[in-house]
């Protein structure tokens, strides 16, 4: 924890890449604080900020899984109004799901999935508060592609994501995009900088470098512009 009073929050609400799932079953389980994007993005801020790791495998933007699937609290819109109360105020929300909405038991059009971003959307400028007493800065960040020619794609992922997830999850970017810049959000492709591991939907080990940069300067040139 971060005990500095003065320390700008920053909230990182995803899936199994932002909880740092390792891309392989190596070593089991998530990577070591030190390793994963979120505490990379930390240790690259500093003191003056605070980041909050939210991330939980599986989660979807709105979507609930079947009962048999034994996966309760993963509809990502169900959890993010309490985890914003709880955790205000808030400088940046930093919102990175749509992965598991290509999953074949969702097949969902990346164009629904930006749809369900836009209600998430809705609730961080409806109940998101930053310490002005407004909504918080969101950066909404369009997924990594899931890529069903890793190694070990079809071996750990393929039941789960099949052959038509890799497709969908190319549409991500253009469609969430869209929705970002319309709604005034500042927006990246986590793609364009970072890329899935051995298992073909958790990121590489070094892309969790990568993406933590790219956050990195897009923070502190927010900050800059509000001087």
């Amino acid at each position: 924890m971060i005990i500095n009073p003065a320390a700008r929050t920053v909230l990182c609400y995803g899936d199994s890449n932002t909880h740092g799932q390792r891309p392989d079953d190596v070593e089991p389980g998530r990577l070591p604080a030190d390793r994963r994007w979120t505490g990379r993005l930390q240790a690259l801020l500093g003191g003056a900020y605070d980041v909050i790791e939210e991330g939980l495998g599986g989660r979807t933007t709105d979507l609930d899984y079947p009962v048999r699937d034994n996966r309760p609290g993963r509809n990502g819109r169900t959890f993010l109004t309490p985890c914003l109360h709880s955790h205000e105020p808030l400088d940046f929300v930093v919102l990175m799901l749509g992965t598991n909405d290509t999953k074949e038991q969702f097949a969902r059009p990346a164009e629904d999935t930006a749809a369900a971003v836009d209600a998430l959307l809705d609730d961080i400028g409806r109940q998101g508060r930053s310490p002005s007493g407004g909504p918080p800065r969101t950066i909404v960040v369009s997924p990594v592609h899931v890529d069903d020619t890793r190694p070990r794609f079809a071996e750990l992922n393929g039941a789960s994501y099949g052959s038509g997830a890799a497709p969908r999850s190319r549409g991500l970017a253009a469609a969430i995009g869209r929705v970002a810049r319309r709604r005034g959000a500042l927006f990246l492709d986590a793609a364009a900088v970072a890329e899935a591991g051995d298992d073909g939907v958790h990121l590489s080990l070094d892309s969790h470098r990568r993406l933590a940069e790219l956050l990195a300067e897009t923070i502190r040139t927010a900050v800059a512009e509000e001087r």
